[in-house]
């Protein structure tokens, strides 16, 4: 199944709703880092994360170190943004 990728106008769209996510990838990303308090903290935020992840059937890229996550947003079946990422950005915001 193809997944429609994001014009132009929409990625700026969705970078101007969450000024935290960064393009990477020459574009066909969007990456974000998040720091807390400890590893803790950063473990409990990767779990409601993945909470997420399962019930917009959309995973992330993601590494973690410490109290440290990253974590990348892309639709492979897009060959880059979709709406999808649009969607799961908004989730994991809303976490914070």
């Amino acid at each position: 199944m193809t997944v429609p990728r994001l014009t132009d106008a929409e990625r700026d769209a969705l970078l101007a709703a969450h000024p935290d996510w960064a393009l990477a990838r020459d574009g066909a990303a969007i990456e974000r880092r998040f720091t807390f308090a400890d590893f803790s903290a950063a473990w409990a935020f990767m779990s409601r994360v993945a909470l997420l992840a399962e019930t917009h059937d959309h995973h992330p890229e993601w590494s973690n170190v410490y109290n440290r996550v990253e974590i990348a947003l892309t639709t492979h079946d897009a060959g880059g943004l979709s709406a999808r990422d649009a969607r799961m950005a908004a989730a994991i915001d809303a976490l914070l």
